[in-house]
């Protein structure tokens, strides 16, 4: 697939499934990924791959963290929150291990690089054939999920993509442009 037919092409996923990417297959959405813009060649994006048992524990910790925040959520909305989680059948989390007191690159630079290899995940996962769909909420925010994930309390998850074979597509939106252009 062409780059700008990918580009203009991709939207994102509204129900995956099985099969998930192979081996080869997702090493290559890495490379991609890997292959983001990265001012000072810092590379804070760190990869975090969750299939089976370990998206379970992370379904687990998400419904942990919810309850944390909020100890009178009722088990019903506890288990959402595990189903949120439940809803494709691979989950890369992409998160950025920043240096903030780097001399040269500001953090906020750091973040956007991981935000880039994400873009990168989801169109390189497109071109493939699969379905990404890009999710935070507050999990992605949470110290007891990036605990949960080996996470440092100072790194940032940029998105947790969801991956897998679509079964339903969001429609391709139409840029948003308008207004948000102008010449100088």
């Amino acid at each position: 697939m062409d780059l700008f037919a990918a580009i203009d092409t991709r939207s994102s996923a509204a129900k995956l499934s099985e099969p998930v990417p192979d081996a080869a297959q997702l090493q290559r959405l890495l490379q991609a990924a890997g292959r983001a813009p990265d001012h000072g060649h810092l590379a804070p994006w760190r990869f975090i791959i969750l299939q089976g048992e370990s998206r379970e524990r992370l379904a687990q910790s998400v419904a942990e963290a919810r309850l944390l925040r909020a100890p009178d959520t009722p088990p019903e909305a506890l288990e959402a929150e595990r189903q949120k989680v439940r809803r494709a059948p691979m989950i890369i989390v992409v998160a950025c291990a920043t240096q903030p007191d780097h001399p040269k690159i500001p953090e906020i630079e750091q973040i956007l690089a991981a935000g880039a290899a994400t873009q990168n995940l989801l169109l390189a996962a497109h071109a493939l054939g699969f379905g990404a769909v890009w999710k935070t909420g507050p999990a992605a925010y949470d110290s007891h999920v990036k605990q949960a994930l080996g996470l440092a309390p100072g790194d940032h998850i940029i998105a947790f993509v969801h991956v897998g074979t679509p079964q339903v597509m969001n429609p391709v939106r139409e840029p948003q442009l308008a207004g948000k252009v102008r010449r100088l």
